[in-house]
């Protein structure tokens, strides 16, 4: 089921990344990353490190139509229930469509961001899904589990750091077997030593992010080691290493 497209005031799509024309044929939405709760505006640090993602992507996928926008929140927090973030990019995605009608839709969220994009999912336009060492809450019977159903149809790639101490890896590999229990097209890299900003191996993260967005959004075959993770059973396809250097043979 699609989200409702109800967001807050404040709420608004950034300006654009890339080049808008008559050949628009797929959108990268990036979700930033925000607070557990807030009723702050969106971090402009967190806004630009979506952008920063954002144009990396739209450089590689121009040639093929590639457009980007960062969502901006009305808030940063989650805020219990109200999942904020969450509403605001369904939001964003029928803005999406209102702007440049039938195209896929990769949402790519970073931290809060991730959670966000995941929640957001069943959006019919919604093709993928990208999250950047996403925040997860802790399992608790007194709290209904994230959910998993809007991923059905959808390709699903988690990335997270071992050394994070913001966000916890194992509870983002805890949901990925979940997801894949609903969904075969699910995969989760490790990026070992890292932390959650995913630093010292970014051009790695990066290359790996364009190698699975392109792929879904344009139909361009996935690099070995992405097509092997979405194929393997769990827990070997959702523990794949990042290796060094990744990116620079790309399809050897």
């Amino acid at each position: 089921m699609a989200q409702q497209a109800m967001p807050l005031p404040g709420t608004r799509l950034g300006r654009l990344i890339g080049t808008e024309s008559s050949a628009v044929s797929g959108v990268v939405l990036l979700l930033p990353g925000g607070a557990e709760v807030s009723t702050r505006r969106p971090s402009p640090l967190a806004v630009n490190t979506a952008r920063t993602l954002g144009r990396h992507l739209v450089r590689a996928g121009r040639g093929e139509g590639l457009v980007g926008h960062v969502v901006h929140y009305g808030r940063r927090g989650w805020n219990g229930t109200d999942a904020l973030p969450a509403r605001d990019a369904g939001w964003a995605v029928e803005e999406v469509v209102r702007r440049y009608g039938d195209v896929p839709v990769c949402l790519a969220g970073i931290d809060m961001g991730g959670r966000a994009a995941l929640h957001a999912a069943g959006h019919p336009a919604v093709n993928s899904v990208l999250a950047l060492a996403p925040w997860l809450p802790e399992d608790d019977v007194a709290v209904a589990p994230e959910p998993v159903k809007q991923l059905g149809g959808r390709r699903v790639l988690i990335v997270h750091g071992t050394n994070d101490e913001r966000t916890d890896p194992e509870l983002s590999f805890r949901y990925a077997e979940r997801v894949k229990k609903a969904n075969r097209d699910t995969c989760r890299f490790e990026v070992h030593s890292d932390g959650h900003g995913l630093h010292q191996h970014r051009a790695e993260v990066a290359a790996l992010a364009t190698d699975f967005v392109l792929g879904c959004l344009f139909g361009r075959d996935f690099s070995r080691p992405v097509a092997d993770a979405l194929a393997a059973p769990p827990p070997l396809g959702l523990r794949m290493p990042l290796a060094s250097g990744f990116g620079r043979s790309l399809r050897g």
